[in-house]
């Protein structure tokens, strides 16, 4: 089984939703003696924004790590990306990373029907936190959502969140929303 791990966070060891992605990794690991998990934090890899040059095909070093990060997308069978709502939104380095790997005829193609997702059947973890309580579906969720419809589009529909919530509110629902959420990944 070929774990892609991605984080996020800008963070560092403070991080909640690292800290969230890695115990989903390390439960994995144990469930999957097979597991081998390839690491990708996007806080240490810079991966430059899009640009018209990147999107034709122009820049053969870009070209190149958008290929790689596509393969790296592809060939797992599960993804777990840790993700710190920041914003109401995604951090900026996981938009670049969601920029280089939504690809027509490569992660999805459009037919006459719709568009239908490429990437395979694999399984995902969004390893989601915030410094707020937002609930789900709120309406200035731009994090979870986001990441929820860019893995349907690319034809990931098995998405669990493991949200911790709250976490700059105090030490007491900081403590509870990191139980809640640990209490929920040891049953993975």
């Amino acid at each position: 089984m070929k774990v892609l791990h991605i984080d996020s966070s800008i963070m560092g060891d403070a991080s909640v939703s690292r800290q969230l992605s890695q115990a989903i990794v390390t439960q994995l690991k144990a469930k999957h003696n097979n597991a081998q998990v390839e690491y990708l934090d996007l806080a240490q890899q810079t991966i430059p924004h899009l640009t018209a040059e990147i999107l034709m095909g122009q820049n053969v070093e870009q070209t190149a790590l958008s290929e790689k990060l596509i393969q790296q997308y592809l060939d797992a069978d599960v993804v777990v990306i840790g993700a710190a709502m920041y914003n109401f939104g995604l951090s900026s380095a996981l938009k670049a990373w969601i920029d280089r790997i939504s690809v027509a005829g490569k992660t999805f193609k459009y037919t006459e029907n719709g568009p239908v997702g490429l990437a395979g059947d694999k399984k995902a973890y969004i390893a989601s936190s915030r410094g707020g309580v937002y609930g789900e579906n709120s309406p200035v969720d731009f994090q979870e959502g986001m990441l929820k419809t860019v893995f349907g589009f690319t034809g990931v529909n098995d998405v669990d969140v493991i949200r911790a919530e709250g976490v700059n509110m105090g030490a007491e629902m900081k403590d509870k929303a990191m139980a809640d959420a640990m209490a929920k990944i040891q049953v993975i």
